[in-house]
C-alpha cells in the first residue's frame, strides 16, 4: 500500500534486492511525491539504515551535519552542541522530499513497481487464506490486488487503520498545543535549530538549506493558516525569537504554511494477520522532537529484514516480533516527544497552569543548562530512536 514517505521505498528496496516480488500502490503522482516539502531532520539510525542499504548517494553529495541547539527564554539563551554529548552524533539535515526522489529513482531503476494515482481503499481477509487490496484506480474504477502479506504505510487515515479488526488498540493524546507551520524562501537566521520560549507562546527556526528555513509559531488550537498576513507572521518571529536581543531574523516569501495539531497515536499490535502498520499508520507523532520519519524508516527496514527471513529462509520468527520490537522504539520516542512538549509550551490545560507548574518547567530548563547528566539524557534521546 501506498504513502507519500521514505518507508515504502526503503523496505521493497530491500525485498527486490532479495528476489521478493513487491509492488507499491501510491495514491499521489510521481511529481507531487518529488514535491512535498516535508521533515528535514535524519538521525544517525537513519543515516545508517540508508548506508547499508545503498541508499545514501545523494544524502553524502548533499547532506549537511547538524549538532548544535539553541534555547532561548525571558532569562537569557543557551547552546547545547549535541552531536558531543551522549553518544555523540549528530543529526543531517536533508530535505525528506530529496531523500523521496532519490529513493524512488533507485527503486524504478532497479525494476521496481510503482502504481501512482492508485489509491488503497480497503484490506480484505488479512487473517485468512488470501488477503488483498481493493483500490481505485487511477481512471476512478475499482480494482483489487492479492498479496502474501501487506504493509500499510498509508497514514493515520489510510485504508489500512480503516480495515484494522475488532480488538486492535488506539492510544491518542491531544497535547492542547497547535503551531502554525511555516516554510519561508529565506537563508537561515542562525547557525542552531532554535527553540525560543515567550509569555506569548513558543516559536521555533529550523534550516533546510542554504536558502529554505522552516519556522514554527505556536497558536491557538483552531487557527486558520491564513489567519495571519506575512508580515505579521514574521513581526511575531522576531518578537518572539528575541530577535532585538540576539540578532535580526533573514526575511523572506512565505511559501507554505499549515496549523499542526500537536497529537500522540498509537495502535497496538502493529501486526494482524497478513496487514502490518508502517509509519503514520503505526504511530503519530508531535513534531516537537522530529522522529516521526526516522521511525517509519526503522519500521520499514525492520520489515523488510523480517519478510526476507519468512519468504527467502523460511524464519518466520522476526515477523513474529516486528509489532514488538517497533513499539518499544516508537514509545520511547513519544516518550521524549511527550518531554519536549512540555519543555516548550509548559501546561495545555488553564487549570494546571500555576505558577508551581511554571517553576518546574523553569528547573527543567535550569538543569539542561547547567547538569552535564541531564544534557548527555536530552543529547541521546534528542538523536536516538
Amino acid at each position: 500500500m501506498h504513502d507519500s514517505t521514505n518507508d515504502h521505498a526503503i523496505r521493497n528496496g530491500v525485498l527486490l534486492r532479495s528476489g521478493i516480488d513487491c509492488v507499491v500502490l501510491e495514491r499521489a503522482d510521481r511529481e507531487h511525491l518529488r514535491n512535498r516539502a516535508r521533515a528535514g531532520f535524519l538521525a544517525a539510525h537513519t543515516v545508517r539504515v540508508l548506508a547499508r542499504n545503498g541508499l545514501d548517494e545523494g544524502l553524502r553529495r548533499r547532506g549537511q551535519e547538524h549538532g548544535v541547539c539553541e534555547f532561548r527564554t525571558g532569562d537569557g539563551r543557551f547552546r547545547l552542541d549535541y552531536r558531543r554529548l551522549g553518544r555523540g552524533e549528530p543529526h543531517t539535515v536533508y530535505p525528506q522530499h530529496e531523500l523521496v526522489a532519490d529513493l524512488l529513482a533507485q527503486y524504478l531503476d532497479a525494476g521496481g513497481r510503482i502504481h501512482f494515482g492508485t489509491e488503497a481503499t480497503a484490506v480484505l481477509d488479512a487473517d485468512g487464506p488470501s488477503p488483498s487490496v481493493t483500490v481505485r484506480e487511477p481512471d476512478g474504477r475499482p480494482g483489487r490486488w492479492g498479496a502474501r502479506y501487506i504493509a500499510a504505510c498509508d497514514g493515520r487515515h489510510g485504508a489500512g487503520r480503516r480495515s484494522l479488526p475488532h480488538g486492535a488498540v488506539r492510544h491518542h493524546r491531544h497535547h492542547g498545543v497547535s503551531w502554525l507551520g511555516l516554510l519561508a524562501q529565506a537563508p537561515p537566521s542562525m547557525d542552531a535549530v532554535g527553540y525560543a520560549l515567550h509569555p506569548r507562546g513558543f516559536a521555533g527556526h529550523m534550516a533546510r538549506s542554504a536558502g529554505i528555513t522552516r519556522y514554527y509559531l505556536q497558536c491557538r488550537p483552531g487557527h486558520r493558516g491564513d489567519a495571519w498576513s506575512e508580515d505579521r507572521i514574521w513581526d511575531e518571529l522576531a518578537l518572539r525569537m528575541r530577535a532585538d536581543e540576539y540578532g535580526p531574523l533573514r526575511r523572506g516569501p512565505i511559501v507554505q504554511r499549515s496549523v499542526v495539531d500537536l497529537e500522540s497515536d498509537v495502535l497496538e499490535p502493529l501486526r494482524h494477520g497478513a496487514l502490518f502498520l508502517v509509519g503514520d499508520a503505526a504511530a503519530l507523532i508531535s513534531p516537537a522532537a522530529a522522529k516521526g520519519a526516522n521511525l517509519a524508516v526503522l519500521e520499514a527496514e525492520v520489515l523488510a529484514l523480517a519478510l526476507t527471513g519468512a519468504l527467502v529462509h523460511g524464519d518466520a520468527e522476526p515477523l513474529a516480533r516486528y509489532s514488538e520490537r517497533c513499539l518499544a522504539h516508537i514509545w520511547r520516542a513519544q516518550e521524549f516527544s511527550h518531554w519536549m512538549i512540555r519543555l516548550l509550551h509548559g501546561a495545555s490545560d488553564p487549570a494546571e497552569a500555576t505558577p508551581f507548574q511554571e517553576r518546574l518547567r523553569c528547573s527543567r530548563l535550569a538543569s539542561l543548562r547547567d547538569v552535564r547528566t541531564t544534557q548527555d539524557w536530552f543529547a541521546e534521546h534528542y538523536v536516538g530512536i
